[in-house]
Parts: C-alpha cells; structure tokens; sequence
C-alpha cells in the first residue's frame, strides 16, 4: 500500500532522501479515481523511480454554485486502486493544510489563454488551477508530473505555467482513456442518468465527424464555422447544452483564413474542442487531427 500523508511537512520529509539520485513524479487528481487516473499513475512509473499521487479537491477552482460541496471523496476506495498500479506516497491533505487562508490573496493567472473555452463560464478557474498546481509543485518538487489531455487547456496553461516560471519539472500529456463506446472516462459522469449515458458518447463522434470532415478537406469549400454549426445542431438535437465547440491550431489560437488559402499543403495541428453539459455532468473532449490546407 502507498504510504499516505497529510501535511506538507511530513511529505517533504518523506521524499528527501530521494531528491539527489531518483526520479520523483507527481501525478496531481482530485480523487474519486477511474481507470483514467490509473493510466496517469501508471504512466509516471514508467517515467520515474518514485510516484506521488495527490488527492485534493481543490477549492479555489470552483466557481460560485459549481460542485464542490457535492464532488465525490472516496480517499479509501481511491488508495486501495492506487495500491494497484505502484503508487509510492499519497498527499491528502485538508483545505486549511494548504490554504492559511481562503481566498488566498496570492493569485496566478495565465494571461489570454485562460480567456478563451472553459474560461469564458468558468472566470476564476484557472486561477485557482494555477495557484494550487504552483503549490503542489512546490511540495513534492517532482522531475516530471503527467497531466491528462482531456483537460486539454489545463494541460496548456500548466506548460506556459512552468515555462514562465522556470520550473524544474517536464511535463507529460498522457491520451484520454475512454469506454468502449468512445465517452471520455471522467468523475462527473457518475452525475449522468442511464439514459443519459446511452446519449454521451455522441459527443466524442461529432469530434470524429468534424475531424474527418477536416482530414477530407471539406473545410476548403465550406467555411469551417458552417461545419461547427452543423455540428453544433446535432449536438444540440441529441439533448445536450453546449458550452462551446470550437477548432483551433494545437497551440489553442485562433484559426485564420490563411487556413483555407495556404497553397502550400504544409500540415498544420488543429485541435476540435467541445464543453458541453448532459444533464448535470458538464463533460470535456477534445481530438487532435492534422490537416493540409
């Protein structure tokens, strides 16, 4: 069993002897964990020589009447899985372990690439997404962490994050897990009902419809936001709310029009996004697929 600690101190305590000759990697969740997380635990094994898993449900990233309260807590459930795929040291700690005080006055915000996607109804998100990441890196002071690419604007803002902060660490994207019909594996899809569950996975198709449509060049003679209409309209039609749908360059900026008039047919990395809420799951996926203009 991975050894569990709760305060900062002891878990820095812990992890000393092995800072000068061993890879240390941290794999931060909120807990509650499926076979997704163990997918990030098992990948941080193959990158290193001891793995961190910390389990918090972060405070500062919900907004105002989001889950908190209500995200599911199963430390117990969630170390016996760790158990499992080699985890070394869990970090459980309680909100007053790691905030003196809430709202912390000290705040990190990433700029414009937080504006955009889960930023535009989610404000304060990332802000606290950014603190409590600049903090558990500060903790554990990992090599690596792995993040997953289905939070794939967390996943860019965590990069620029350590870029312009310098830290130490190198950042692994590990690919989504998903179910057999393709629903990207996710907490909140406990929210969903059973007949909602049979409508989700439609979501991940019309990424795969959009992302053929691209491959098949179909953007050339149709303007790309007619195909996200189209698409949105199904989505729509099948019961969800949508937050957004949207394509854009890999690096999440904006799609020009020199995308349908480059004659050189140079690849470009495009990356289809979607937020959309089912009931009262609000699922995230994303397909990266590459083009030639």
């Amino acid at each position: 069993m991975p050894t569990i600690h709760h305060h900062i101190a002891y878990l820095r305590e812990a992890l000393k002897p092995y800072r000068s000759q061993q890879c240390i990697a941290l794999v931060p969740t909120m807990g509650n964990l499926h076979d997704g997380h163990l997918e990030l635990v098992r990948l941080a094994r193959q990158h290193a020589d001891i793995v961190v898993v910390t389990i918090f449900v972060n405070p500062t990233q919900f907004g105002v009447g989001e889950d908190f309260d209500s995200y599911p807590r199963t430390l117990d459930a969630d170390v016996a899985k760790l158990a499992t795929v080699g985890t070394d040291y869990v970090f459980a700690p309680t909100s007053d372990e790691m905030y003196s005080v809430l709202p912390p006055p000290t705040s990190i915000h990433a700029g414009a690439i937080t504006d955009q996607l889960c930023g535009q109804t989610r404000p304060t998100h990332f802000d606290g997404v950014g603190i409590v990441v600049s903090k558990l890196f500060n903790i554990v002071q990992p090599d690596t962490a792995i993040f997953g690419q289905k939070d794939y604007q967390q996943l860019a803002i965590i990069k620029q994050l350590v870029r312009d902060l310098s830290y130490p660490i190198e950042i692994i994207s590990a690919p989504i897990v998903r179910a057999i019909d393709g629903l990207a594996l996710s907490s909140r899809n406990q929210y969903l009902s059973s007949a909602e569950r049979n409508i989700a996975p439609l979501l991940q198709q019309e990424l795969q419809r959009l992302a053929k449509q691209l491959k098949n060049s179909e953007h050339l003679g149709l303007d790309i936001e007619i195909l996200i209409k189209q698409s949105r309209k199904r989505i729509i039609s099948a019961g969800f709310n949508i937050d957004y749908l949207e394509i854009k360059t890999a690096q999440l900026e904006p799609i020009t029009a020199g995308l349908a008039k480059n004659t050189n047919n140079a690849p470009q990395d495009l990356i289809v996004i979607v937020a959309a809420w089912l009931g009262r799951a609000r699922l995230l996926d994303n397909l990266l697929v590459t083009v030639h203009s």
